[in-house]
This record gives C-alpha cells, structure tokens and sequence, in this order.
C-alpha cells in the first residue's frame, strides 16, 4: 500500500511551544540534511502504533493513552530523516495517518498488510520517506525464503518465524540506489529465533551480491531482538558479513536498559567485509539515538510514557553520497 498526505490544521499554541523546544534539541542531535550530499535513515519501533485518543490531551481515564499532542512531538522527530523504518504499526491506521499529516504534504509512505495469526500481531512494517529527498525506485517486496535441503529453517518454523515477513524497498537518492530491508523478529523460543536470524541473514548476503553488479546498495534495520553482544542470535546475524553500524554499538535501544543490561534488539547494519561479498558505497558518517524520555514529557513513569511515545529508541545513521564532499 502506498499513498501520500494533506496538510492539517494548527495544534494549541502548548502544543506548538512544546514541538518547538523538542526542534531545538534536536538541531543539536541530528545532522542537517545536505541536498545530494548525505542520507539520514532511522528505524523506530514506534510501540502498538496504531489507536489514538482523538484529543491533543488524553485524560486519566482515556484508552490508548497515545494522542494528538504525542503524535505531534513523534513527527518531529520522524521529521528530521529521510527514510525512517516503522516497526509495529497495527491494522488500525488511526495513528499513521495522523503522523503523516503533521508530517505535511512532502511526506509519503509505503507499508505492508497486517500480518495474520497470534505471532503477526496485527502488525505491519511501514517505511515513512521525506520525497524532497528520496523517491521509491520500484522495488517493493516482502521476503520468501526457499526452502531446501540447505536452509536452516523447516517449514513448521517458517509458518511461526516469518508471520511478520521482512519488507524491502529500494530508494534512489543523488543517483544512488539504496535498498532497505526491515524486519521484527519475533522474539519467542531462542532457538527458533536463531533460525531465522541465520536465514535471513544468508538471504540479504545473496541479495546483497546480486545487486552489487548493479551498485545497489543494500541495509537492514529494525528490530531483530538481539539479547546481548556476542550471544549466538548476534553471531547469525552477522556471520555472513553483515556489519551492525559501529557508531550503534554502544546506544541503548529501550527506555528501560541500563548501562549494565543493555541489548542489542534495534539495529541498522550493512555488508561491509570485501572477503565475504560487495562493500557499501555509501559512506557511513555518524549514528546516534534520540533520547525522547529527556525532552518528551520529562518525569513521566516510563511505562505511561512507552504507551504514549514508546518503549524504544530511534536510531538513526547518516550516510555521506560517495563522492560529496
């Protein structure tokens, strides 16, 4: 499904001095985008992203807790990319549709149908993408895993481990073809989890070299429900060369990690080894996460601020156009 957005009417002058103070943190968070010269590309699991109180303050009583005014501070972040990759938006599109209009009319998105069964959730995958600065370039593609002798998944496990299938489309931008791949692994048994983090990860190296010839270039984000470094789901997913952003490495991807327990379940990684396949040509600069719990409703309990906002950080990278100075 593909579509664009209208304009919207004026939110409360609170409101407008609120979205106006989160802007001016993150002038100095987010880099500035460069016309041909860089990419920024975030992926979000925006929590249960779908209900919202028709409200611009949601009252004690009101269900979900999720409203206009939160709507309003989530688009400015969303704002400051090009390309933002959306975990978790459900069947009910109430939320979307309200981001995309305070986005404004240069904002566009494309997303899956709602994935069936208890384990699909009710959820899509959805990218949001700034038009002044990326157009789709026609891919558009849900991934299908052959299954042979080889693979590292049985059909029983694929029917469980891909009810939220990874979705793939590709973006041009300053004569670049980039193409980006998000998923949501579900978290589930351990060892099914494996499983599909290896399969997945062998699928993107194969794409990744067939489109190599064509200088595509091609980058995975999302949330892959990664426990820890180094643990056995993080060796799958990067046994076949797949290289999560070193500038990530050490951000927490929840608002209830601590520097002792942090996990690595959110990422953004491409191949980035010559010895096992193509190498990026975009040129990866800085990365970082917004940390909204400090500027968005300050001093709220986290688990009413995860069902306003959410649970997870956004990440993001930027990416330098190979041959801008």
């Amino acid at each position: 499904m593909t579509g664009s957005v209208l304009s919207v009417t004026e939110p409360p002058e609170d409101v407008v001095a609120e979205v106006a103070a989160l802007d001016r943190v993150l002038d100095g968070i987010v880099p500035a985008k460069e016309l041909d010269r860089n990419l920024l590309v975030a992926t979000w699991n925006l929590r249960a992203f779908g209900g919202l109180t028709k409200s611009w303050r949601a009252g004690e009583k009101d269900s979900p807790k999720r409203d206009l005014r939160d709507v309003r501070l989530i688009a400015a972040i969303v704002a400051r990319f090009d390309v933002v990759a959306v975990q978790e938006v459900k069947g009910d599109l109430r939320a979307l549709r309200h981001l995309l209009k305070a986005l404004g009319p240069d904002w566009a998105f494309t997303l899956t149908d709602v994935a069936g069964g208890d384990e699909g959730n009710d959820e899509r995958l959805a990218f949001l993408f700034d038009t002044r600065r990326v157009k789709p370039s026609g891919l558009a593609c849900e991934l299908v895993v052959q299954i042979a002798e080889d693979t590292s998944l049985s059909a029983t496990t694929i029917r469980r481990q891909f009810a939220r299938t990874p979705y793939a489309v590709s973006f041009v931008t300053g004569g670049r073809t980039v193409i980006l791949v998000t998923l949501h692994v579900n978290y589930g048994d351990r060892g099914a989890r494996l499983a599909e983090l290896t399969e997945i990860a062998r699928w993107l190296a194969a794409w990744a070299e067939r489109e190599d010839e064509w200088r595509h270039n091609v980058i995975a984000l999302g949330d892959f429900n990664i426990d820890r470094r180094d643990d056995a789901q993080y060796g799958a997913f990067t046994a076949t060369g797949l290289t999560p952003a070193p500038a990530l490495i050490d951000a927490p991807r929840t608002i209830y990690d601590r520097p002792t327990t942090g996990h690595y379940y959110d990422q953004v990684a491409w191949f980035d080894d010559p010895a096992k396949g193509p190498v990026l040509s975009l040129v990866p600069t800085l990365g970082g996460y917004v940390d909204f719990p400090l500027h968005v409703h300050p001093g709220m309990a986290k688990s009413r601020l995860a069902a306003k906002i959410s649970d997870h950080y956004p990440l993001w990278m930027e990416f330098r156009l190979r041959g801008a100075t």
